[in-house]
């Protein structure tokens, strides 16, 4: 091991040259750009070097402090513990010192709950998704003047020099136009349209040698994700495009809900690819539960509508918002006059607000029906669809059970256990210690899984794991009515996947409205199972005999 670490320095040192021309043909900049060019050779090696004493840190960590320590032991599984969150803290300390790309990583690792140890994700989820860089007003003013020729003050009316907040790729500042509009404006860091390729040059460099050094590490699809989604990320014209989409395939293809479903509207006129110009929302983040119940509106009422709205954008569109952390999702009620009804009980309809459309994935029609008729078998437990569908998938016939448990973060034995509750994942400290320790007992499959599976499925992971945690911190758990939710719009697109492939013919037809008819009364039973549960649970416990 501490050859490896020696070999992982070396390569720091010799490699950066190499990595800073790949690095500079990536990122657009020709060698007679010198000043460009020169940057990027001094930022590749330092990062390079800073990269790969953090990997030699943890890799020897890893290695030695449980050396002569029985494996599965409560000794070692307490140093292991410690040997977790001391790897966590140099891995967020390195995302801190450098910025940019490497922040956007630690975000995804903080939504892979259980895929990577669970120190990882806590220690990533408290900081990555709320320190975040900020740039200053200098540095704003520039980006203002390079994209539209002027500073904020001229382009406003009224320019807030201080942003309301900062993610990992831009901030944002309240502004008033000339003609009395408040808006946001999303204002990119200035340096990362020079470090983004250096950052994922240096990044894969690492993690390819670290999966060279111990086959069982294997996080290149991470590498390859960032790769592929940051260019489009820093085009925020691309991202005013996705929200336009987004909201246009719930108008077209969900109807029911599309008013329940909003996106700021984008200002063309004063958005470039690093500056964008929306509507400013005034809304409640959330997973603020106090600001939900001010405005008159349920938790548990928005946990249904973020349900509704994801499945019918894996299921039915295709096309998915896979960022939906709480910084990214507002709520506020549905702007519409209230009935009498919902008046009296104080209640009113809440409308799901979607920022942040950077990151969106496509599911083609073969993939999104396969992941539909597998969600559909996890639902009803039926484990010929289950294993059917995951091998579809890629999971393969030796790891479909795994693929089912990545997905729904519970053991086979609930996976496929009849009971209308067996999905619910309950916020008990024993369920949180079971799910840790398959993880850690099945690492080496788990990282073999996340091989096979195409990385669209892959973020459709990090999205079911980003809102599991939405639905955490707003109703306490995994709300039963959520899986009857995605039970009925996986059902719903399995059935239309049928009646497009088929409809034609009468017969088929005939048996698709069939199975639509059982479909219905399945739901329908399940509904009922699940109030007599909740009506069972909410009533005062009887006196033991």
């Amino acid at each position: 091991m501490w050859r490896a670490g020696l070999k992982l320095g070396a390569a720091g040192l010799g490699g950066g040259a190499a990595a800073a021309a790949a690095a500079a043909a990536a990122s657009g900049a020709s060698w007679e750009d010198a000043p460009r060019a020169l940057k990027l050779c001094g930022l590749v090696p330092l990062r390079l070097l800073r990269d790969s004493c953090t990997a030699a840190c943890i890799a020897f960590d890893y290695q030695y402090s449980c050396w002569g320590v029985q494996q599965g032991s409560d000794e070692w599984a307490r140093i292991r513990h410690a040997v977790h969150l001391r790897s966590a803290h140099r891995l967020q300390d390195l995302c801190f010192r450098n910025g940019g790309i490497y922040i956007k990583l630690g975000q995804h690792l903080a939504q892979l709950d259980y895929v990577v140890p669970q120190e990882y994700v806590q220690t990533m989820r408290e900081s990555m998704l709320k320190r975040c860089p900020v740039s200053s007003y200098d540095q704003v003013r520039r980006v203002f003047i390079k994209e539209l020729g002027q500073p904020p003050e001229d382009v406003f009316a009224d320019f807030n020099p201080v942003p309301l907040a900062s993610a990992s790729l831009a901030q944002v500042h309240a502004a008033r136009t000339h003609d009395g509009c408040k808006v946001a404006v999303k204002v990119q860091h200035t340096h990362l349209t020079d470090t983004a390729a250096v950052d994922i040059a240096t990044v894969d460099f690492i993690v390819s040698f670290l999966h060279r050094c111990f086959p069982s590490f294997d996080y290149r699809w991470l590498v390859e994700e960032v790769r592929e989604s940051s260019p489009k990320e820093l085009n925020f014209l691309h991202e005013a495009r996705n929200s336009e989409k987004c909201v246009d395939n719930f108008k077209r293809l969900s109807p029911h809900i599309a008013e329940s479903i909003y996106a700021p509207k984008v200002y063309w006129n004063l958005s470039t690819p690093r500056l964008l110009t929306m509507e400013f929302m005034e809304a409640a983040e959330v997973t603020d539960v106090k600001a939900i119940k001010k405005h008159g509106l349920r938790p548990h009422d928005v946990s249904k509508l973020v349900s509704k709205a994801f499945a019918e954008m894996m299921f039915k569109h295709g096309f998915v918002h896979c960022d939906p952390h709480a910084a990214n999702l507002m709520v506020r009620p549905l702007p519409k006059p209230v009935s009498w009804w919902s008046s009296f009980f104080k209640r009113r309809k809440p409308q799901l607000i979607l920022l942040d459309h950077g990151l969106y994935k496509e599911l083609d029609f073969d993939t999104r029906t396969s992941y539909a008729a597998l969600w559909k078998g996890l639902v009803f437990a039926d484990e010929k669809a289950i294993r059917e569908n995951s091998i579809n998938l890629g999971a393969g016939e030796d790891l479909y059970v795994l693929f089912a448990g990545v997905l729904t973060m519970r053991p086979w034995k609930r996976v496929i256990d009849p009971s209308v509750d067996h999905l619910a994942l309950r916020p008990s400290h024993d369920d949180r210690s079971e799910l840790q320790m398959y993880a850690a007992q099945y690492f080496p499959q788990i990282s073999e899984l996340l091989r096979r599976l195409p990385r669209v499925i892959l973020l459709m992971l990090k999205t079911n794991d980003c809102l599991r945690a939405l639905n955490h911190d707003l109703v306490e758990g995994s709300p039963l009515e959520s899986f009857l939710i995605i039970g009925r719009v996986s059902s719903e697109a399995v059935l239309d996947a049928k009646r497009m492939i088929n409809g034609s013919n009468i017969s088929s037809r005939f048996r698709i409205n069939i199975e639509h008819l059982f479909l219905e009364a399945r739901l329908l039973a399940m509904k009922l199972a699940i109030w007599l549960l909740l009506l069972r649970n909410s009533l005062p416990l009887r006196w033991e005999q």
